[in-house]
């Protein structure tokens, strides 16, 4: 029997037999009887390492009453996404700063606010700071934009009720790919973003660059947008390679 990558167990019998069950479960939904079958553990052994597995939440129930694999793992996947996606973030800002000549962020959605978990700041003359862990609304401002735009309907209609901007909005930003402002967040403050996708397509962050409306202008996605959109597009494709 297998119990491990190399073919011998790790020396901890039960982690060994646990990781038979979800090994087994990931073709694929399984019924207790298939779970012997593929595990070769007995029956009521792998029936206590099953129901064990579901109380944390690594094997769940289907509508059949067949053992899944559960929402932790998806869970425990994400944030180790997250910690790729904020590894690759810095150069990736650094670059687009040096592109662009503006300030350059990652936003990710938490609850009612967007933080910033990565920045990339001008180093000289007039420039928009925001410092890392800054919580900034989701009401206004192009990151917001971007995090609220690919949202299920019922979340996208409640965030609108307090935005800036409308529906149409982004429906243009779906549209498009990116997303811009001038002035949402800040008076004479504008910024372009794009989303940065999982592997499964899902919208996970958004990347920006911000600035003086001075430079930026009253349409920042003419002049930034293809940058800004490159830049997310590396960081959905490091996520795509690490997926």
């Amino acid at each position: 029997m297998d119990t491990g990558s190399s073919g011998s167990g790790s020396g901890v019998g039960v982690l060994d037999k646990a990781a038979l069950v979800l090994a087994a479960l990931e073709p694929g939904p399984a019924t207790l009887a298939g779970l012997v079958a593929s595990t070769g553990l007995a029956r009521p052994t792998a029936h206590r390492l099953a129901v064990a597995l579901e109380h944390h939440r690594l094997v769940a129930r289907d509508m059949q009453g067949r053992f899944t694999l559960g929402p932790r793992l998806s869970e425990l996947a994400a944030a180790a996404g997250e910690d790729r996606l904020l590894a690759a973030a810095g150069p990736v800002l650094a670059r687009l700063r040096d592109i662009t000549g503006e300030s350059a962020q990652l936003f990710r959605r938490q609850g009612d606010f967007r933080v910033c978990v990565a920045a990339a700041d001008r180093p000289t003359g007039l420039r928009d700071s925001i410092p890392v862990g800054s919580q900034l609304t989701m009401n206004a401002g192009s990151a917001a934009q971007i995090l609220l735009a690919w949202e299920d309907p019922e979340r996208m209609n409640t965030g609108l009720l307090k935005s800036t901007f409308s529906a149409a909005e982004l429906s243009a930003v779906r549209r498009r790919g990116w997303a811009q402002s001038v002035g949402e967040r800040e008076t004479g403050v504008g910024s372009v973003s794009a989303p940065v996708r999982s592997p499964s397509g899902k919208v996970v962050a958004a990347v920006s660059v911000s600035g003086p409306l001075e430079r930026l202008t009253r349409q920042p996605g003419r002049m930034h947008a293809p940058a800004v959109a490159a830049a997310a597009e590396r960081l959905s494709q490091g996520l795509r390679r690490a997926g």
